[in-house]
């Protein structure tokens, strides 16, 4: 009889032994998923994440370009615009992004204005002048000052430092560009310092006048030239 109540005590040592490992298998488990890293957000699913691969995509650009004609300072400006992108990667990885997604800048197509009919001459009718040609809204350095520019494109920043600037592809060194964001309506008149990818390119300074919290591109953006 006592061996029976010794086998007896074995089993159920041997019983609570494996059921303690089977729950504290479980709980590693479920302590290994809750703290499993969360999964990085695409430029698809989140406005800053847009705006930094944007950033990025801009920059990235300039880099090729400057790698594909260069010149007697693309060297310099290459080294400049590649800590940018490093920064502009730790900015991604901050705020839960893909890091280097990247996402190139373009000028969205606006709408074609409907063709108007012809109507027929009226008996009376006076010669007709010749009307003057309105200029282009997408025009570059030829633009002239206080006419609206970039029409459709969006604003994003450059992560370059220093006092606020632009840099742009269309317009030369010593423009002014007047940025105005039209869902919080703060402006920026900033002055073109260097050239990038796009348009118009703020840097962080002349990018936080205007910025709304938390993101990294102006959808909607107003762009004139002012000088």
């Amino acid at each position: 009889m006592s061996r029976r109540r010794t086998l007896g005590t074995k089993k159920k040592i041997a019983l609570l032994v494996s059921a303690a490992t089977v729950a504290g298998g479980g709980a590693f488990v479920m302590a290994s998923t809750s703290n499993a890293a969360p999964t990085p957000k695409s430029a698809s699913e989140s406005t800053v994440c847009l705006g930094l691969a944007t950033a990025l995509g801009n920059n990235q650009k300039f880099i090729a370009d400057q790698r594909a004609t260069p010149d007697a300072q693309s060297e310099a400006r290459i080294a400049n615009r590649e800590a940018v992108v490093a920064e502009i990667k730790r900015k991604q990885e901050a705020s839960g992004c893909a890091v280097g997604e990247s996402a190139q800048d373009s000028q969205t197509a606006q709408p074609s204005q409907p063709a108007q009919s012809a109507q027929p001459p009226a008996a009376s009718a006076q010669p007709s002048q010749p009307a003057a040609s309105a200029p282009a809204g997408n025009g570059g350095g030829a633009a002239a000052s206080g006419q609206q520019v970039c029409n459709g494109s969006t604003v994003t920043l450059s992560g370059e430092g220093g006092a606020p600037a632009a840099s742009s592809n269309q317009f030369p060194v010593g423009t002014k560009l007047k940025v105005t964001n039209l869902d919080n309506n703060k402006s920026t008149t900033v002055e073109v310092t260097s050239v990038s990818g796009s348009c118009a390119l703020l840097n962080n300074a002349a990018f936080e006048q205007v910025r709304e919290p938390g993101k990294f591109l102006i959808r909607r953006a107003l762009i004139e030239k002012v000088g």
